[in-house]
This record gives C-alpha cells, structure tokens and sequence, in this order.
C-alpha cells in the first residue's frame, strides 16, 4: 500500500486558508481527507467504491460520507463552497463539470489534481518507461478552459513524496490508463517486470520514496442570473428519492440574504 501526503502550501492553494465546506470528489484512500479536516475545513468525502467509503468513515469517523460519482452528486444546488477532485481525467469531464457548477455557491470553486511521476529520479524513470513512456505534465484540462461554467483557470504544481512497498507499486500500475486496456497476460508481465524493478531499488520492508507531482488547477463558477438559490437541507445533501437538481413544487423557494 502507499501513504500519500500532500504539501500544506497544495491543499491550502487548492481550497484556500480560511473555513469552507468542501466536497470531495474521488477521497480513495482519506489521506487528502484527512488533510482537509486539519485545516478546519468541514468535509463531505465521496467515493464511487462503496468499500472506499467504509474504509473513509472508519479513518475519519467525523467526516461525512457518500458513495457517488462526480457525475452524479448527492448534494443540493448551491450547497458547498468547493469541489475537489483528484484523477479528473478519469470521469466524464462534461457531466462531472456540471454537476460541479450545480451544487457550487456562488463564490465557489472547483479544483482539480493531476499526478504524475517525477521522472528526473532515476528508478522512477524507469518505472515510468515501463508503463509506456516518461511522464509529461499535463496541460490545463481544456474541459475547464471552454466551459460556459467556469471562470479563469489558476494553475500550479507542487511536489509530494509516496513511500511504496512492492504491493503498492504494482497497484499503482495498475492504475494508469495504458495498463488497464492491457489483457490478463500482458498485465502480469508487466507486474513480473515491476517487481523485480521494486526488488532490485527497494529497501525491503521500509518501502521507497516515490517522488510525485501534484499539478494542480481550480477555477471559479460563474454565477448565472437563472441559478437555483440555495436551499436549506440537512447537511446540504438532497433527498435520496429525489432526482439531483429537481425540489417539490410546494417548497418554494428559500433566497439566502447572506
């Protein structure tokens, strides 16, 4: 298994200093999570792993979870005041995007990480060769850029250190997009050769530090004049029963003066 922590100064830059209500979109392991709820900040951690999300709510017991996709949320309109989402790459970027702009205040933000390998470590180099190629850092996702949703796009970088065991770097492996088209064969072969890259750099059971960088993106909604005002909700989530986005008729509408 790997441990990744983030620089203070990348979760700060993602989410910002001061307290907000943050939703985050693919927590996987809780480590980012975790550095979240040390900022103060109140958290709702979701996960499209229903395991993911039990393993989440026994690592942080006071944090609200949920089992959901970034393309499909459980909170209501206008209920958080950041969206954060690791992997962005991997989910429907149009469908997720809109869901993002739903459920943001006015005054909110998405932002967005990108990890790659820090290829400039000789092993790593080697790991990355065997994954298919080095890694470049990725561009601004463009999904962003020409959305109608949001505003300006900030970018920034920063670099963070994951010990590895050989478990864990065969797992991330498997992770890249290149590898999981793989067959059954091809993927064994391909952990055969990472392995025995693990067993000739590795520390044994002390595990490797493998270098990352978190590339790191976020931009502001854009506040329509038809936008939903806010509604109140327990903990700003929406009726399980109910479609995300549509409210009863005879609710009415709740105009928040703050």
């Amino acid at each position: 298994m790997s441990e990744t922590t983030y620089p203070v100064a990348a979760v700060a830059w993602l989410v910002g200093t001061d307290q907000k209500s943050v939703l985050e979109i693919g927590a996987g392991d809780g480590a980012l999570t975790g550095q979240l709820v040390a900022l103060g900040h109140d958290v709702h951690a979701t996960d499209s792993s229903a395991a993911a999300v039990e393993r989440l709510a026994e690592l942080h017991p006071g944090v609200r979870t949920s089992a959901a996709t970034a393309e499909r949320l459980p909170n209501l309109d206008a209920s958080v005041d950041v969206v954060v989402a690791r992997n962005f790459h991997t989910y429907d970027e149009e469908a997720a995007l809109t869901e993002f702009s739903r459920v943001l205040r006015p005054g909110g933000h998405v932002a967005v990480v990108i990890e790659t390998l820090d290829t400039k470590i000789p092993w790593v180099r080697k790991f990355a060769r065997l994954l298919g190629d080095e890694t470049a850092a990725p561009e601004t996702p463009d999904s962003i850029v020409q959305s109608t949703k949001f505003g300006f796009v900030d970018a920034d970088s920063f670099r963070h250190w994951t010990t590895v065991h050989r478990d864990g770097l065969c797992a991330l492996a498997l992770l890249d997009p290149r590898v999981a088209t793989m067959d059954a064969a091809a993927k064994e072969r391909l952990l055969d050769d990472v392995r025995a890259l693990y067993d000739d750099y590795g520390r044994g059971p002390d595990g490797m530090q493998l270098p990352q960088i978190a590339h790191c993106f976020r931009a502001g909604v854009i506040e329509h004049p038809w936008s939903v005002p806010p509604r109140d909700g327990a903990d700003g989530e929406a009726d399980p029963a109910q479609p995300a986005g549509e409210h009863d008729d005879d609710d009415g509408l709740l105009i928040d003066f703050r």
